[in-house]
C-alpha cells in the first residue's frame, strides 16, 4: 500500500504533467517505519519533477511536513479560525480554542514559516462543512479577506469570495447506495445538532436543490482583492504588527503599504 501511495503520486507530476499535489488531512497519517511515508513521497515526486509542489493540509499546529518531511508548503487553519472567532463570535467545535483577541491574530500573523503556510479567509472545508454552508457577510469577508492577502502567508482565495458570490457551498453527495445516503443524511444532522452557531435545518446532501444552490455566478473581482494580489508583488519580505484590544483593530505595515483592520466597525483601510 505504501509503494501503491507513492507510485501513483508519481505518476501525477511524471505522466499527466501535474505541478503540484495537495495532500488532505496529513495529521490522519499514521506511520511508525524509520522513514515517514509522506516524507518518501516527496523525495520521490521531486526526484520524478523537481519543480513540482508539494503541499500538506495540516489541521494542528504540526510542523512537520515543513520540518521533516521535506514538503513545500502547508496549509494551517489556525489564522482563518482566529480570524473567523474575531469576526463571528462562534466557538464551538474547532474554535473553541481561539478567544478572538487582536493579539491572537498577531501571533499567527507571526509565525516564522511565512510564505510556505498557505492561508485562507474562507476555504471549501470552513464553508461547505458547515450546517448550511453559508458565507462570511461582506464587511466580515473583506476584512478577513484583507489581513490574509497583506500577510506573509501564501493565501488561498475560495471560489468567487473575490467578487463577492453569495451563493452557499453547501454539503451535497450523490450516493446510489440508499444505506450510504441515508448514513450521510442523518450524520450531518447528529454533526450540528449541539452546535450553537449552526442552529436551523441541515439541507438534505442527496437532495439536488442542494447542488442547485450552490452554483455560482461569476463577476469582476473587487477592487480591493485586486490592489492587494498587486502589492504582494511590490512589499518587502518584513511585516510589522499593531495591535489595539480595546478598540479591537488592527494595523499592519510592509514597507510604504499600511493596513488598518477595525474589527469592531467591520471595515478596511489600504495606504500604500
Amino acid at each position: 500500500m505504501r509503494g501503491w501511495a507513492i507510485q501513483n503520486a508519481e505518476l501525477w507530476v511524471r505522466d499527466y504533467e501535474i505541478d503540484g499535489l495537495r495532500l488532505d488531512a496529513v495529521h490522519t497519517v499514521q506511520d511508525d517505519s524509520d522513514r515517514h511515508v509522506l516524507a518518501e513521497l516527496a523525495e520521490r515526486v521531486h526526484a520524478v519533477h523537481p519543480g513540482a509542489l508539494v503541499i500538506s493540509e495540516m489541521g494542528p499546529p504540526d510542523f512537520r511536513p515543513l520540518e521533516e518531511w521535506g514538503h513545500d508548503a502547508m496549509w494551517l487553519d489556525s489564522l482563518h479560525h482566529a480570524l473567523h472567532v474575531a469576526l463571528t463570535g462562534e466557538q464551538d467545535g474547532y474554535y473553541a480554542d481561539f478567544d478572538g483577541s487582536m493579539s491572537g491574530i498577531a501571533a499567527e500573523l507571526s509565525r516564522p514559516e511565512g510564505s510556505r503556510i498557505v492561508a485562507c479567509a474562507q476555504n471549501h472545508d470552513q464553508v461547505g462543512n458547515r450546517a448550511v454552508g453559508d458565507r462570511l457577510p461582506p464587511a466580515k469577508r473583506r476584512v478577513a479577506a484583507a489581513v490574509v492577502l497583506f500577510s506573509l502567508c501564501t493565501p488561498l482565495l475560495f471560489q468567487g469570495e473575490e467578487y463577492g458570490e453569495t451563493a452557499p457551498f453547501q454539503y451535497f453527495t450523490d450516493h446510489s447506495d440508499p444505506f450510504i445516503a441515508s448514513a450521510t443524511r442523518e450524520g450531518r444532522r447528529r454533526e450540528f445538532a449541539h452546535f450553537a452557531g449552526f442552529s436551523g435545518d441541515v439541507p438534505d446532501p442527496q437532495d439536488a436543490v442542494t447542488f442547485e444552490r450552490s452554483r455560482l455566478e461569476p463577476a469582476a473581482p473587487e477592487e480591493l482583492y485586486v490592489r492587494l494580489l498587486r502589492l504582494r508583488k511590490e512589499l518587502p519580505r518584513a511585516l510589522e504588527i499593531s495591535v489595539d484590544e480595546a478598540a479591537r483593530t488592527l494595523e499592519l505595515r510592509r514597507g510604504r503599504a499600511t493596513l488598518r483592520a477595525d474589527f469592531a466597525n467591520e471595515t478596511v483601510e489600504l495606504d500604500a
